[in-house]
């Protein structure tokens, strides 16, 4: 699993515009990624850095902060954590980014969990809690075989509703 930081911080309780739902949603998938399974992060540690940036491992207070200390201890164990190299061409572009024409459009910031899930062999999921924009980008990583799990249907459509009001509402791949 490739863990966008958004996950940490919506378990953390630090996006205020969640609702309650989402935020244990977030809370149960990370503790239970703790107890059992993978989570894929990139060699360069450019994923922690940006977890270790947004959150307090180091003072756990939230479940996101808890969880990343527990990734930063599990880091050197290979049953845990899978550190996958992805190439840095430039400033957050990457070339392992599954669509080239994509990658200009993408969150710069955002562009190194999706180049880690395909770089990986077996090209986990996202986790991806709100941030509305990967609604418009999840179908051209699925073609080139990267899966974006939505944890937060309901949240991550109410918030593309409320940023593009103009714009049609894209679906949401199948699953959970």
């Amino acid at each position: 699993m490739v863990i966008d930081t958004n996950v940490l911080l919506v378990a953390n309780g630090s996006h205020q515009d969640v609702s309650a739902p989402c935020r244990a949603e977030c809370v149960a998938r990370l503790q239970a990624r703790q107890k059992a399974g993978v989570v894929v992060i990139d060699d360069a540690f450019r994923i922690l850095k940006e977890s270790q940036h947004k959150t307090q491992p180091n003072q756990p207070k939230g479940v996101g902060d808890v969880f990343l200390k527990w990734l930063l201890q599990n880091i050197a164990n290979d049953k845990r954590v899978h550190r996958i190299t992805i190439t840095e061409m430039q400033p957050d572009e990457f070339d392992q980014f599954p669509d080239k024409v994509l990658q200009p459009q993408f969150d710069s910031p955002d562009r190194k969990f999706a180049a880690v899930a395909h770089a990986h062999p077996a090209k986990p999921p996202v986790w991806q809690a709100a941030d509305c924009k990967w609604l418009t980008w999840w179908p051209q990583l699925a073609a080139h075989g990267v899966k974006v799990e939505f944890l937060c249907r309901a949240d991550v459509q109410r918030f593309y509703a409320s940023k593009f009001p103009n714009q049609p509402m894209p679906g949401l791949p199948d699953g959970p």
